[in-house]
């Protein structure tokens, strides 16, 4: 059975004015109905998944990740998911440029006009790095809360992992294209960068890997070397940023292909015939008579005449296109994995296929071990609910009244040092006290607010 994900990209929380309020809202809801019809009729009836290719919000503030979590919790509801299993990097509209420093001004233009590597002497520095990401504020207590942390060094980070048949699983790997954006990026003159520590992703036998990338790769200056690496260690590299749909399988070498999936905007400032609101459900499955990672894309599009999602026939490839990716990794797995056992039903033989598991796994190469148990539900909705649903003040009121700053040095608390101290908590079996306490404080905030 296949593992089920909503695509969503470029959604753009925050961008409405006047009347588009109204009519955005309205696309939103019917994109939430639409992606449950379409989940419900797949075998399983369930999504196991949503991923974000980048510009959830317009201008990367608190306000529009407020509005963005409830939609998002609206929208896992429907389909059948978990509200936590999502799967996010940011876009250029993420970033919060009013939070930009003349340092980190004048970083962004050393680099800009410089390479690749004066992009890696600038992220090597501590300070120089905390600059470039202070941008990031809002975004990235966002994102902590669904376990899809901003790696702070610059590098890739991944912990979801999808096993579709035994010794056959997909990894999903997240980058951030946008830690260079200042809002002026011109496409006939790439100035952005990916950089090494971020291409270079390792091979594992039996583990095909799904990178999640906001700029297409043209973007870059550094895209020869970041298209080298990723051409040959990625099945599928899902992209945003330019509203335009488009599915290309580039073949690597013989046996070795990469799907290239250009996103659409889920909601573009509005809609046309070029640019309309689109979004894909996405189903990835293992093909044992190729051995290989098949992908089946459904494109959904907005009809302006029926004013609804229908199946988009005209940008990807037709309705519902399948692609069998020859997939290197696979076949290098350290055992051949049994194909669908036949059983006996009402007369009829018919192919039992196994569930995927659908894991949340400790990042690749960690040097610790994961403080909880990855899939314990009760933690992942209270660190959703933590750094997503909680002000600043009140995560480090809960982080004082359990005591977790007993021995530390709180003269600034950063949010690595929120996440580790509220990991310690739970480790400390204080997950209880840690929901308690932000349910009095969100309650007692609404009868304020009320």
């Amino acid at each position: 059975m296949s593992a089920i994900f909503v695509h969503l990209s470029d959604i753009h929380f925050g961008q409405e004015r006047d009347e588009t309020v109204h009519i955005h809202d309205d696309v939103k809801q019917q994109l939430i109905s639409d992606a449950a019809d379409v989940v419900r009729a797949l075998p399983g009836g369930v999504a196991h998944g949503i991923l974000v290719t980048g510009d959830i919000a317009y201008s990367g503030t608190k306000e529009q990740y407020d509005v963005a979590g409830i939609w998002l919790d609206g929208l896992a509801g429907a389909i059948g998911c978990e509200a936590y299993r999502i799967q996010m990097i940011p876009g250029n509209h993420d970033v919060d440029r009013n939070k930009m420093s003349q340092s980190s001004g004048h970083l962004l233009g050393l680099i800009r006009n410089g390479n690749a590597s004066d992009y890696e002497q600038i992220l090597a520095n501590d300070q120089d790095r905390a600059s470039l990401f202070a941008r990031f504020e809002a975004y990235a207590r966002f994102c902590e809360g669904y376990d899809c942390p901003l790696d702070v060094e610059g590098r890739y980070s991944t912990n979801l992992r999808v096993e579709l048949n035994p010794e056959r699983a997909l990894r999903f790997v997240r980058m951030n294209s946008s830690l260079l954006c200042t809002g002026k990026e011109r496409h006939e003159e790439p100035e952005l960068v990916v950089g090494a520590r971020q291409f270079t992703v390792p091979r594992r036998n039996g583990e095909e890997v799904v990178v999640l990338l906001h700029h297409p790769l043209h973007w870059f200056k550094d895209s020869a070397e970041a298209t080298t690496y990723l051409r040959s260690r990625a099945r599928m590299l899902i992209t945003g940023h330019e509203h335009d749909p488009k599915a290309t399988v580039d073949a690597v070498e013989d046996g070795c292909d990469v799907l290239l999936l250009a996103a659409g905007a889920t909601v573009p400032f509005k809609s046309n015939e070029t640019y309309t609101f689109t979004y894909n459900i996405i189903e990835f499955d293992w093909d044992p008579d190729k051995d290989a990672l098949a992908v089946t894309i459904h494109p959904r599009a907005w009809n302006p005449g029926r004013t609804c999602f229908e199946a988009d026939e005209k940008r990807l490839g037709g309705k519902d296109p399948k692609f069998v990716l020859g997939s290197p990794n696979f076949r290098k797995g350290t055992r051949q994995p049994p194909k669908a056992e036949p059983s006996l039903l009402s007369g009829a033989i018919t192919w039992e296929e196994p569930e995927p598991v659908v894991e949340i796994v400790a990042a690749l190469d960690s040097e610790t071990e994961s403080p909880v148990p990855p899939e314990d539900e009760g933690y992942r909705f209270a660190l959703l609910r933590f750094f997503r649903d909680l002000s600043g003040n009140e995560r480090l009121r809960i982080l004082a009244e359990l005591g977790a700053f007993e021995g530390e040095d709180s003269n600034r608390v950063t949010q690595a040092v929120e996440r580790r101290l509220f990991d310690w908590l739970i480790k400390d079996g204080r997950l209880a006290d840690i929901e308690r306490l932000m349910s009095e404080f969100i309650t007692t905030r609404k009868k304020d607010i009320g």
